[in-house]
């Protein structure tokens, strides 16, 4: 998670400057509160990137050198700075004390509890290629199967959950979350599917399979579910146009389905999941 990552760059030996937006005004890369960490030979986090953060962490670095402790930047994103936003941003930058870094270390701990969870049903190929993108996103993302030797094929830096069964995991997840059905079995995928669309909370709900699996599973709701309905449900997922099945492919574009469900306009469990985004691809 970024806080533990924040943590180990914040004691590491060696000054560090906090830059922090304070004022934005007009079209800016980043919103007011938006905060990056400078050293001496390391970055982390970013302010978004261009001119405007190559000016903010040279004066960062200037800070740190001379000994100074804070620092005021009022920067206009225009043609003066090779930048064409239009907006004006007011930088605050500051040498942290030890306090500071507490406090930067907690914030990012109420960041990652907030995030959006993604719990991916299912380790074979492509749940496990989902796990490998969703890794690098703000995302607190749950890898799940019955199988232990398919959990243990994958590398990616998320949770890994044993479950024998596998729908008290989506009874219990956080509202808002994301559900990602791919298991080995088509009965057990028909059972999450329909208790991922029952909670009625869910960002999203998919499913593998063809538009035929699709057919199936609402006639199996009619009959199982009390005619629960699949309007909200995605199946096939993936299907974004490309004839490419290789499982790197097909999780390439239900990562892009995911996130685009977990940064919509609707999507107001989160309100600032789409800057987060942001804050980590610049990174």
């Amino acid at each position: 998670m970024q806080a533990e990552k924040l943590k180990q760059y914040l004691d590491a030996p060696g000054p560090v400057a906090s830059l922090r937006l304070t004022r934005v005004r007009g079209s800016s890369p980043r919103a007011t509160g938006t905060e990056m960490f400078v050293r001496a030979e390391a970055l982390f986090g970013t302010i978004g990137g261009g001119q405007l953060e190559h000016i903010a962490i040279e004066a960062a670095r200037e800070l740190l050198a001379a000994g100074n402790l804070s620092h005021h930047m009022d920067v206009p994103l225009g043609p003066e700075i090779g930048q064409c936003c239009g907006g004006r941003v007011e930088i605050a930058i500051t040498r942290m004390s030890a306090s500071d870094k507490s406090a930067a270390v907690e914030a990012a701990q109420v960041e990652d509890a907030a995030r959006p969870a993604v719990h991916i049903l299912g380790a074979g190929h492509v749940g496990r290629a989902l796990a490998d993108l969703f890794q690098h996103l703000p995302l607190r993302t749950v890898l799940i199967d019955q199988r232990q030797d398919e959990l243990d094929q994958s590398e990616a830096l998320v949770e890994r959950r044993l479950s024998a069964i596998p729908e008290i995991e989506v009874m219990n997840a956080a509202p808002g979350s994301a559900f990602i059905v791919l298991t080995h079995d088509h009965g057990l995928d028909f059972l999450l599917t329909s208790a991922a669309l029952q909670r009625g909370d869910a960002a999203y709900v998919g499913m593998i399979g063809s538009a035929t699996k699709r057919a199936k599973f609402a006639s199996w709701t009619q009959e199982h579910c009390d005619g629960l309905s699949v309007a909200d449900l995605i199946c096939p997922i993936g299907a974004g146009g490309s004839r490419d099945k290789r499982p790197a492919v097909i999780a390439a574009l239900v990562a892009a389905e995911v996130i685009t469900a977990l940064t919509s306009e609707t999507a107001a469990f989160h309100p600032d999941f789409g800057d987060a985004v942001s804050h980590l691809a610049a990174q």
